[in-house]
């Protein structure tokens, strides 16, 4: 059958990627040519649906498109720079090269036009479920029966690895519990992984397993452009999630490479690539090649977007109720000047789980983008929402036991717009979290990750759920901050801070309750990550600790005084921000002319920046009450005096205080 002169066109602008790809990876000498030749048909297809403005990318109500297989990046660059962002042609040419803004995968906020960091396989599919998450909750808050001032769609275009990464069925098991129906993944069916075919690890029937997870599946042939244009029509009246199962073949256009792993990861070499242009009738001495009427064709998406863009805010003129204009404001522009914080000044002791649930619910009700929840945790995790019902109409999230997958959708969340999300779990399940944590950190997401039963004060439940390398591993983040307050007037100030501060943040918290401190500072702000709690004019001497270990270091100091050892007491809310102050700060913090201990049940390894001896964990946990735990590995007011006395070469006894 004769191709019609629409899809003459399509195959002419699918071509165009294909080899700006190719040549993109043949002048880096690295890079991944097979997925965007063989994604190049969907790609031109897609882009005459989506809605999206290349001039002002943070357009709220665009379609968002998230890359998951983020080594595609040939694709993504091309597309971006077809479209008329702010990618140019120089930049595809500097692809992979330091300080480009075409880097080897995807970076949100270094290249305009990408909506999240992707690449570590599954993350993205993740991501995606979280964009289409903020946008349900966000409707639920500014749409009316007669005005849609939400109304955009959730692309995903994903790979066989993608989905065979854990983290895809988390995500995509519960995008379809919820109905997501504003959620479509495309999944680029090409049966080719780096080690070859697919079958030598996977045999999975992708469109049961979809079915089972209350998806709509369609099939398509990845480069019939008619049905892949049927298929991304029918997703629009989709009330449940979609995937694309689109077959297509790796390297297309690539030769004797065509349909081969070798397509995957490598440079397909000048011979192929010239014979590849010179059969689509591209010249074949020519790289990075844009015909004119190809470049219209895509560019068209600047007119389009400013146009779909213009019509969305007349539509928010237009709106019949000025609560819809008012609500979607109140979420965008958070203000955190109306929280009314809870006071824990005439409480003897508090659990900082307990204190943070608290401190959760004020900020809360006071922020209407503020939501969050547990990974089937929110009773031990004390972070129910009280009285602010269940996702999407309220702010509980309910995210089952998917804690790799919650941590990636949170992100998402953190950056649509108009959501500013927690989540929560164990510490020590915290290792399941790690790869979206660190995109988080890499890309200054402001994701809030609460943290409780921080240390062997889980007791019973024995090592397996006690944390102890967990807190040397995430202050070992850059551009992340870990936070373990002492107390629960200590958590109130850690986030005031962090909602001050555009980057993640970890909150660690006690399973058991903690005395309350008298809110004295003889120097410095907890705000700062370091402050010093009690200051001894000649001391010799400065203890260091965080969490549930500031007490009994406060109380040893007192010990140490009877001895004849004065010694200054800091505590270390947040030791990742108080490495960022300045000398002088640190100095009168620390006194560099005392020695240092530091105390904390972790291996607490990086407080050596600052102190000469640290006690810390050595092992692991063990299965008793909190209590015997703490004195088993040391973290007794007498252990630490010992400590402190072998340092400074302080004869050691025995002293009763009474309450000291």
């Amino acid at each position: 059958m004769a191709m019609t002169e629409q899809n003459q066109m399509r195959k002419k602008m699918a071509n165009t990627i294909r080899f700006l790809a190719a040549d993109m990876v043949q002048k880096a000498n690295s890079g991944h040519p097979g997925a965007p030749m063989g994604l190049a048909d969907i790609a031109v297809v897609l882009s005459e649906h989506l809605s999206h403005n290349p001039k002002n990318p943070k357009w709220l109500n665009r379609d968002r498109l998230v890359f998951s297989g983020g080594h595609a990046t040939g694709l993504i660059y091309s597309m971006l720079h077809l479209w008329g962002y702010d990618v140019s042609l120089d930049d595809l040419k500097n692809f992979r090269q330091l300080d480009s803004k075409t880097p080897g995968h995807p970076e949100y906020g270094h290249t305009a036009g990408i909506e999240i960091t992707t690449g570590p396989l599954g993350q993205g599919i993740a991501n995606a479920v979280g964009f289409a998450m903020a946008e349900a909750f966000t409707k639920e808050q500014v749409n009316s029966e007669t005005c849609e001032l939400i109304d955009h769609k959730v692309y995903c275009l994903c790979g066989d690895g993608d989905l065979e990464e854990g983290i895809s069925y988390e995500a995509c098991a519960l995008a379809g519990h919820l109905g997501l129906k504003d959620l479509v993944l495309i999944y680029d069916s090409n049966e080719i992984t780096i080690e070859g075919d697919t079958n030598i690890a996977w045999s999975e029937n992708v469109a049961k397993r979809f079915e089972a997870q209350n998806w709509n599946v369609l099939t398509v042939n990845g480069h019939c452009y008619d049905k892949i244009d049927e298929a991304l029509n029918e997703v629009k009246k989709a009330d449940k999630p979609t995937i694309i199962i689109a077959n297509t073949i790796i390297g297309k256009g690539a030769g004797e490479l065509e349909g081969t792993h070798h397509t995957h990861g490598a440079p397909l070499g000048e011979d192929i690539i010239r014979a590849s242009k010179t059969k689509e009738g591209f010249d074949p001495d020519q790289t990075f090649q844009i015909p004119e009427d190809v470049l219209l064709r895509f560019r068209c998406a600047i007119e389009e977007g400013e146009l779909a863009e213009k019509e969305w805010i007349h539509r928010q003129k237009e709106a019949p109720l000025i609560e819809q204009n008012e609500a979607l404001e109140r979420l965008l522009n958070p203000d955190f000047s109306t929280v009314e914080y809870p006071d824990f000044s005439n409480d003897a002791e508090v659990a900082t789980r307990d204190s943070n649930g608290k401190i959760l619910n004020a900020i809360a009700k006071a922020v209407p983008s503020f939501l969050g929840g547990s990974a089937d945790l929110a009773p031990s995790n004390k972070t129910e929402l009280k009285d602010m019902g269940n996702f999407p109409k309220g702010k509980n999230l309910h995210f089952g036991i998917r804690e790799h997958s919650m941590a990636a959708i949170t992100n998402a969340m953190a950056l649509y717009g108009t959501t500013m999300p927690f989540n929560a779990t164990f510490f020590v399940f915290s290792d399941y979290m790690k790869p979206a944590v660190r995109i988080a950190a890499l890309t200054s997401i402001q994701n809030f990750f609460v943290w409780t039963h921080d240390s062997i004060g889980v007791g019973e439940d024995g090592p397996t759920h006690e944390p102890v390398e967990q807190l040397s591993q995430f202050r070992a983040l850059p551009n992340f901050y870990v936070w373990r307050p002492a107390d629960a007037t200590e958590n109130v100030e850690a986030w005031k801070t962090a909602l001050s501060i555009n980057a993640p943040h970890g909150f660690v918290l006690s399973r058991q309750k903690l005395k309350t401190l008298k809110p004295k500072r003889d120097f410095g702000e907890p705000g700062k990550g370091a402050y010093m709690v009690k200051k001894r004019e000649g001391a010799t001497l400065t203890l260091m600790a965080s969490g549930s270990e500031l007490m009994p270091c406060l109380q040893a100091a007192c010990h140490l005084e009877v001895l004849g050892v004065k010694a200054n007491v800091v505590s270390v809310p947040c030791l990742d921000l108080f490495n960022e102050q300045d000398a002088a700060y640190k100095s009168g913090v620390v006194d560099p002319a005392t020695k240092v201990l530091a105390v904390e049940a972790a291996t607490a390894t990086e407080y050596y920046r600052y102190a000469d001896d640290v006690l810390g964990m050595e092992s692991f946990g063990a299965s008793a009450p909190a209590g015997q735990l703490f004195e088993k590995f040391g973290f007794t007011i007498q252990n630490i005096t010992k400590r402190a006395c072998d340092l400074m070469n302080a004869e050691y006894r025995v002293v009763d205080l009474g309450k000291c």
